[in-house]
């Protein structure tokens, strides 16, 4: 069979994509291997590696295995896949890894789904079968299971069916991932890319593939406890209403009506007394609460901003904590507890400001102070969202006065 490998000038339909650092030992193999399943399955195509700063001669041996080079100006996994991204010429995308542990030599799966329409294909490894030493139990059994279960719980029903979220290889439409603007440089690239494709609605599938001890003789440039975390954390960012909206609003209200039952004297629950010492921990729980709250709603702006969370959910928020609404609620809870204070304090100076029944006094005085607390805390919150809520646009009459300023200066 004649080559499919594209020129310049022909019209290119996948581009297989693999970032690259210091790979001298695997990509020959690994170029050779995507060159081949591109002619075998009569694909238009191209090889592009990403290099990302190799000293190991990596980019002559991908030149010399007919592939392209392009070198990456960001360092870091994600970084070489921007580049890559950004550089491919093919309708599809197929990116894998330069140490030959994917199996690059069946495609056909990734290719036979893309052309279906779906706009992102996933890897699965557990499906397909993965060989004795090539993942380490800690993420066999452990890192990989829960990062893929908490991933689904948080974006809901478009990866509902994916078992394995982080799958190195996977395919995806070139033109609908540029519009995701990714941007992470590092190894959570590997989330972003699969978190921004469900929040967007994008249709996501998964195949089988396989895993190999791949053929370095180096250690990986994965590190787990390092990597995990920075997966984990990119995860509970990205869902502000999980992460931060619902257990704030949770502690809040909880907060609220332990305060309020406290404050009109002891309770006893199944032979169990909660007293002043229980109001302290009622109290804290609003204040906490409600900074939650304010948190997840200042994420959904910026996610708005950013493109990453949709207008529908981020234009309540938007309303809900403008500086005029924040405001008012702020000044009336203030009031609230100076109100309280003002009573407590009227009720000492009756004693003729001696001794105090420090019970009686801080079922007034801790909610009242509460109410203070968290009413500067929303007058602020709302003085922040309106922040994020400004946007440069970048009228004509913007420009001119740009322009204006620069020749004054």
């Amino acid at each position: 069979m004649a080559s499919t490998v594209a020129k310049d000038d022909v019209d290119i339909e996948v581009t297989v994509l693999l970032p690259c650092l210091n790979e001298a030992e695997t990509l020959e193999v690994c170029v050779t291997k995507a060159r081949r399943a591109l002619d075998e399955l009569g694909v238009v195509g191209e090889v592009l590696v990403s290099d990302n700063g190799s000293t190991d001669g990596s980019q002559d041996i991908a030149i010399k295995a007919g592939a392209r080079v392009s070198h990456a100006p960001v360092r870091g996994y994600g970084g070489a896949l921007l580049n890559g991204i950004a550089e491919a010429r093919g309708k599809y995308i197929i990116m894998g890894d330069a140490d030959d542990s994917y199996d690059l030599s069946n495609l056909e799966p990734f290719i036979r789904e893309l052309r279906a329409g779906h706009d992102l294909v996933m890897g699965n490894r557990f499906r397909g079968g993965i060989a004795p030493g090539a993942m380490p139990p800690l993420h066999r059994y452990l890192g990989n299971p829960v990062l893929s279960w908490l991933g689904r719980r948080l974006f809901g029903k478009s990866l509902s069916h994916v078992g394995d979220f982080h799958c190195g290889i996977r395919g995806f439409n070139r033109d609908r991932i540029r519009q995701l603007g990714l941007c992470m440089p590092g190894m959570e690239f590997a989330s972003e890319l699969v978190v921004r494709a469900a929040l967007n609605d994008y249709d996501i599938v998964e195949v089988p593939t396989t895993l190999k001890p791949d053929g370095r003789s180096r250690p990986p440039h994965l590190r787990t406890w390092r990597d995990g975390w920075r997966h984990l954390r990119f995860l509970l960012v990205f869902a502000p209403r999980k992460t931060l909206i619902w257990p704030g609003a949770i502690m809040f209200v909880l907060g609220l009506i332990g305060t309020s039952i406290l404050s009109l004297g002891p309770v006893r629950v199944a032979g169990v007394g909660f007293d002043i010492n229980t109001m302290v921990y009622t109290c804290l729980a609003m204040l906490v609460g409600t900074q939650l709250l304010m948190f997840g709603a200042f994420a959904l702006i910026y996610g708005h901003n950013e493109g990453i969370t949709s207008e529908r959910q981020s234009d309540r928020w938007i309303r809900l904590v403008r500086l005029e609404t924040c405001t008012a609620v702020g000044v009336l809870l203030v009031l609230v507890g100076l109100a309280g204070s003002i009573l407590a304090f009227s009720a000492w100076g009756a004693r003729g400001f001696g001794a105090q029944d420090l019970g009686e006094a801080l079922r007034v005085v801790l909610p009242s102070s509460t109410c203070i607390g968290v009413g500067v805390t929303v007058i602020f919150a709302g003085l922040f969202s309106s922040l994020l809520s400004l946007r440069r646009v970048n009228s004509p009459v913007v420009s001119q006065t740009n322009e204006l300023a620069s020749t004054n200066a």
